[in-house]
C-alpha cells in the first residue's frame, strides 16, 4: 500500500525541478547577458510569469481539479503592448516543459520533447492561479521566484510550490538553484532540493532528484544557535533580531539570505531560528512565501507560529491574515524565543507609544 500524497510528492518534485532550470536559464540569458539598469526587473517579470506557466500548465495535466494560488496573472501580457514579453515567456516555458525526462518525469503531465504549447495555452495556464484560497478543498499555492533581490544578485532565491488540503499543508517542495548542498562548504555543489510531506519526513535532495538525504534539526544549543533573517532590513526588522539574542544571550552572528532558502537551511540545521517580524503596520503575509517552508520546519522536527504563538492558518484566502510575524525553529528552544519575542515587541511598543505622545 503507497504512502498517501506520494504521486503528488514525485509531481512536485518534477514541476519545481523544470522551473529551477528555467529560472537559471532566464538569469544566465537575462541578466549575465544583458545591461541591466539598477532597479529593472524585467528578467524576474520574465521568469515569475514563465515558471508560472510551467508549474500551471504541469498540474492542470496532473490534477485537472485542484485550485491554484499563484502570483501572477496574465492581462498584461495579452495586451498589445505585452507582445515582446509574451513572446520571450513563450520561447522560455516550451523550453522548459519540452526538455528530456528525468528522475519522477512523467510525460502525461505535459513534459518532455514534443510537450510545446501555443501562447493562449501558456496565458491561460497562468491565469489559472487567481483562486481565492479558502478553508476547504485542494489548493496548490506557487511562487515562482521568490527572493527576487537574490535572484538579480545571482545569490540566494527559491522556486516555491505546496499543496494544501483543507487549509492543512500537506506537500511542499522548495528548489534553490544557487543554495550551495552543504553551507560549510560555498564552493561546493549547488542546487538543493527540500521536500516535505506531512507525517513523512522532509528530505533534501540535488535538483537531478538524486541522493534524497533526511532532515533533523539539531537540538538548541546557544553557544551555536544563530538566527536567519533576511538580507533586506525591509522585509523584517534586523534591530528586533538582535534585541532578542541580547535577551537570550546569543552570540553568533545572524545568517542573511534572500528567499525561503532560510527555511530549508533551518530544518538541515543551519542556524536556529528563522523569524520574519513584521516592518510596517497592517502588513500580511502571503500564505506563498510559508506554505512550503513551514512544512518543512514541522516535518525536521521544528515548530512554526505567529509572533504571538499562535499556529499559521493558511485557510483564510490568499493570506495569512491576522497572524502576526513568523518564527520556526527547533521544538526545544520555542518557548524560550517566544517569550523573548514578545518581550522585545512589548518593549517596541511601548517606545512607539512614548515618541507619539512627545
Amino acid at each position: 500500500m503507497s504512502l498517501p500524497y506520494t504521486t503528488e510528492k514525485q509531481f512536485a518534485i518534477s514541476a519545481v525541478r523544470r522551473a529551477c532550470l528555467l529560472t537559471s536559464s532566464v538569469f544566465n540569458k537575462l541578466v549575465k547577458n544583458e545591461t541591466l539598469v539598477k532597479g529593472d526587473k524585467s528578467p524576474v517579470t520574465v521568469g515569475d510569469y514563465s515558471a508560472q506557466a510551467v508549474i500551471s500548465s504541469m498540474l492542470h495535466r496532473a490534477f485537472p481539479n485542484d485550485s491554484i494560488v499563484g502570483e501572477e496573472d496574465a492581462a498584461d501580457l495579452r495586451a498589445d503592448s505585452g507582445a515582446s514579453l509574451r513572446n520571450r515567456i513563450v520561447e522560455l516555458a516550451n523550453e522548459a516543459l519540452t526538455a528530456e525526462l528525468g528522475i519522477g518525469d512523467i510525460a502525461e503531465w505535459g513534459i518532455g520533447p514534443g510537450s510545446e504549447q501555443n501562447a493562449d495555452e501558456l496565458l491561460d495556464a497562468i491565469d489559472r492561479g487567481n483562486y481565492e484560497g479558502g478553508r476547504s478543498g485542494r489548493m496548490w499555492t506557487i511562487d515562482p521566484i521568490d527572493g527576487t533581490k537574490g535572484f538579480l544578485r545571482g545569490e540566494q532565491y527559491a522556486v516555491c510550490l505546496a499543496l494544501i488540503v483543507d487549509a492543512q499543508v500537506q506537500v511542499g517542495v522548495l528548489g534553490c538553484p544557487n543554495l550551495p548542498l552543504n553551507l560549510s562548504k560555498p564552493d561546493g555543489d549547488k542546487g538543493c532540493l527540500f521536500v516535505a510531506v506531512r507525517g513523512q519526513g522532509a528530505q533534501q535532495m540535488k535538483l537531478t532528484g538524486a541522493d534524497p538525504t533526511p532532515l533533523t534539526m539539531p537540538p538548541y544549543t546557544p553557544s551555536t544557535f544563530s538566527f536567519l533573517e533576511s538580507v533586506e532590513a525591509a522585509h523584517s526588522s534586523h534591530s528586533t533580531t538582535s534585541r532578542i539574542s541580547a535577551i537570550l544571550g546569543l552570540t553568533q552572528s545572524p545568517i542573511r539570505m534572500d528567499s525561503q532558502a532560510k527555511y530549508g537551511c533551518l530544518a538541515r540545521g543551519d542556524g536556529g531560528a528563522y523569524m520574519r517580524m513584521p516592518t510596517g503596520v497592517g502588513y500580511k503575509e502571503k500564505i506563498w512565501d510559508h506554505a512550503t517552508g513551514s512544512l518543512l520546519v514541522t516535518e525536521s522536527g521544528g515548530i512554526i507560529t505567529d509572533s504571538r504563538g499562535r499556529p499559521l492558518d493558511f485557510g483564510l484566502g490568499r493570506t495569512l491574515g491576522e497572524n502576526y510575524g513568523v518564527i520556526a525553529t527547533v521544538k526545544d528552544a520555542h518557548e524560550k524565543l517566544l517569550s523573548a519575542v514578545q518581550q522585545v515587541v512589548k518593549q517596541e511598543q511601548k517606545q512607539v507609544t512614548e515618541k507619539s505622545k512627545a
